[in-house]
């Protein structure tokens, strides 16, 4: 791609610092946006050049309106909805502000800023990128709430890239697997009971990269569990028996007892 102006939301770690970096790497121009300006300003020492760091808090009507006030004076060519969180553990265990604020976050705050910067994106025929995850696919025990936000994340980007096509404006879902993240060291517990494989950020920023400079419609991670995604997608059975059995195993319950202890 030539030079792009692109919004990345949760720029401040993990994944979105990731996306940052292998973006200035190409040449873009970037928007970094997150909750707080200390980790913003941090990505933009390491990326070098001059990013525009946005303190907001997407998953309000201000934190949005200060983006669609400074998208204003910049145009948008790509807006990557990163930001989220991971919750894990029992389902008993997660109260009414879990469950409200997970939501938020990781499906309200990017349908409306993606509705808040639809003009712009229209404007230059330009793509959003929704960062979701193979649980959004596989219906994972224990992280069920995180799977339902990835889940609806996921049904959104089908909708709108159906919606947008007419507007020349491309919709692009990545799925990657778990990630070492900061996030991750909320279910760190269930890691080894669950012997999941973590990726690093950068990794997955790389093979992300790909898909959203060809403006592909999804990308499932280059590792075993996209056959695990085509397997649910056909024969959902088999992985059923596969995930209650995960399920019974004493050591991972345990686990999942301390994750929500």
């Amino acid at each position: 791609m030539t030079a792009k102006t692109i919004l990345i939301t949760g720029a401040g770690s993990g994944i979105g610092r990731a996306l940052a970096t292998e973006a200035a790497r190409h040449g873009h121009r970037l928007i970094l946006v997150g909750r707080r300006s200390g980790p913003l300003e941090q990505t933009a020492q390491a990326l070098g050049g001059d990013p525009l760091i946005l303190p907001a808090d997407v998953t309000t009507a201000e934190g949005r309106a200060r983006i669609v006030g400074a998208i204003a004076k910049t145009g948008l060519d790509i807006l990557i909805n990163n930001a989220g969180m991971v919750p894990a553990g029992q389902i008993e265990a997660m109260d009414d502000a879990a469950i409200a604020d997970t939501l938020a976050l990781n499906i309200a705050a990017p349908l409306a800023l993606t509705r808040d910067l639809l003009a712009p994106l229209s404007a230059s025929k330009g793509q959003v990128v929704n960062m979701g995850s193979v649980f959004g696919d596989i219906g994972f025990p224990f992280f069920t709430l995180y799977s339902a936000s990835k889940f609806a994340l996921r049904g959104m980007s089908d909708a709108l890239r159906r919606e947008l096509a007419p507007r020349g404006v491309a919709v692009t879902y990545i799925a990657p697997r778990a990630t070492r993240t900061d996030a991750a060291d909320g279910f760190h517990t269930l890691v080894g009971p669950m012997a999941m494989t973590l990726d690093t950020p950068q990794a997955v920023a790389a093979h992300a990269w790909r898909a959203i400079a060809a403006r592909k419609r999804e990308q499932l991670p280059a590792s075993r569990e996209r056959l695990f995604v085509i397997l649910q997608r056909l024969r959902p059975g088999l992985i059923d028996r596969a995930l209650i059995r995960l399920a019974r195993d004493p050591a991972v319950i345990a686990a999942a007892r301390e994750t929500t202890s």
